[in-house]
């Protein structure tokens, strides 16, 4: 996994799983633009990968600010070869009969809308390079149901579709695309929470644990490097068997 001549923007790269596989993939050669809304957190990130990073502050949701960060991104490192579109909300729990239209559309807009949007964005130069690869972050809402969270469940279902539309259509050009889909991985949110949520979640993973942000990344790395060039249109659980458990 040689990523030295790349340039791979990653959305959502401030922290978390983003942040992660962006100072992998950087380690491993590449040049790496990171976008997210957090100005501050982006600062921190890149001073800590040196020069081969750059920082480019967007809300994912708004497009022209999405549009100017990709097409910064291009500017300073090239053509971007790879995108890691990361970037997402939660969209907050609620009974269906109660959910409010405003983070319904709002968590519709950046889990998936801007998922296309950056897509559209990276794709012409991807085309006219016949390569290119691209990688979106679903979830376990992508495959499964989940009570009182249609805008997330809607949403990650979208992008996995999203995924193996573009897949199909961007073979012949040798443009890649693939999606993600990590499990209960141990990010900053979930250890906020009380160390008896903590067991309760462990104990519905098969391997009866949580999975490390490295973990996802070093999935993520594969799937966005050349090592994986007969890969397209699928759909990669990082989730310790949670899935393939009757148990969920």
């Amino acid at each position: 996994m040689d990523f030295h001549g790349q340039h791979i923007a990653v959305t959502g790269g401030s922290s978390g799983i983003g942040l992660v596989t962006a100072q992998l993939i950087a380690s491993r050669g590449a040049r790496v633009s990171l976008i997210a809304r957090r100005k501050e957190l982006l600062d921190e990130a890149v001073a800590g990968m040196g020069e081969s990073a750059a920082g480019f502050a967007a809300d994912v949701g708004e497009k022209a600010e999405l549009d100017g960060a990709l097409a910064s991104a291009a500017a300073q490192f090239g053509p971007i070869h790879g995108l890691f579109a990361n970037a997402g909300l939660t969209g907050g729990f609620t009974p269906a009969v109660a959910f409010d239209s405003d983070v319904f559309e709002q968590t519709v807009r950046v889990n998936l809308t801007s998922v296309f949007w950056a897509i559209q964005k990276v794709l012409p130069a991807m085309i006219e390079a016949r390569n290119g690869v691209i990688l979106v972050t679903g979830s376990m809402g992508s495959k499964r149901g989940m009570a009182m969270n249609p805008a997330y469940v809607a949403s990650k279902h979208g992008v996995l579709g999203l995924t193996r539309a573009i897949a199909v259509e961007m073979a012949p050009h040798g443009v890649r695309a693939n999606c993600v889909i990590p499990g209960f991985i141990r990010t900053e949110a979930l250890d906020r929470i009380p160390d008896e949520q903590k067991d309760k979640i462990e104990g519905r993973v098969p391997q009866r644990r949580m999975g490390t942000p490295m973990e996802l990344a070093e999935v993520a790395a594969f799937l966005l490097s050349d090592a994986a060039s007969h890969v397209t249109g699928q759909d990669w659980a990082v989730d310790g068997g949670v899935l393939e458990s009757i148990e969920v």
